[in-house]
């Protein structure tokens, strides 16, 4: 019973992973099951957003000398959530905060290889944070 239940398993999983990679881009898929920069760093930077899907996402900044050294992220999201917080703490690291501070969802989805109309949102949220990180550093530190 045991093999049937394996096999049968792992030819669910096969068939979800084909209709996944039907939908979002080869970067979306490996930035979910693989993210970087997950959990709490030090930070001097910090902020926490819940978008309008329910979504939550924090993002941890350590900024030196105007410039983000380190970024991390958590959320309670979904794949393409998880995807944007790891892709977005990879590329702000070297940064100058105005730098960052004017990228934008669009910036995001390109960099991802674009997400479904109904994920779009989740690029948003993530640049929000980020924004909101560094507004954050930039009332408490100056």
């Amino acid at each position: 019973m045991s093999d049937k239940l394996d096999i049968w398993a792992r030819e669910m999983e096969r068939k979800i992973m084909e209709e996944i990679e039907k939908i979002y881009s080869p970067i979306v898929i490996k930035e979910w099951r693989n993210p970087s920069n997950i959990g709490k760093i030090k930070a001097n930077a910090f902020a926490v957003v819940t978008g309008k899907c329910g979504d939550t996402m924090e993002i941890y900044l350590s900024i030196e000398d105007e410039m983000i050294k380190d970024a991390s992220f958590l959320t309670d999201g979904c794949g393409a959530t998880i995807a944007c917080g790891s892709m977005l703490t990879k590329l702000v690291k070297g940064l100058s905060i105005e730098e960052a501070k004017n990228l934008d969802g669009e910036w995001l989805l390109k960099k991802l290889g674009g997400l479904p109309e109904e994920n779009t949102h989740c690029a948003t949220l993530a640049i929000l944070t980020l924004k909101k990180a560094l507004d954050n550093f930039e009332k408490n530190e100056r």
